[in-house]
């Protein structure tokens, strides 16, 4: 799996997980949802993504250059 594939991924999880947590214990969890959402934002304007340059140093193969590392 490209690190690409693994971004949206990980984003897409941590939003789910989020908003199921926000309903079931306390609406704060929707702050984390806003935080993964803000920094999907800001990674396709700048191309700049922490997780791919985390994912990048733990060995894994980028796809289309889609990120800066």
């Amino acid at each position: 799996m490209s690190i690409e594939r693994m971004v949206l991924a990980f984003a897409g999880s941590f939003i789910l997980v989020s908003l199921i947590l926000s309903r079931l214990f306390s609406p704060y969890w929707l702050l984390f949802t806003a935080f993964v959402g803000a920094n999907l934002l800001q990674a396709s304007f700048t191309g700049f993504c922490p997780l791919a340059k985390i994912l990048k140093a733990m060995g894994a193969k980028p796809d289309s250059g889609t990120f800066k590392y």
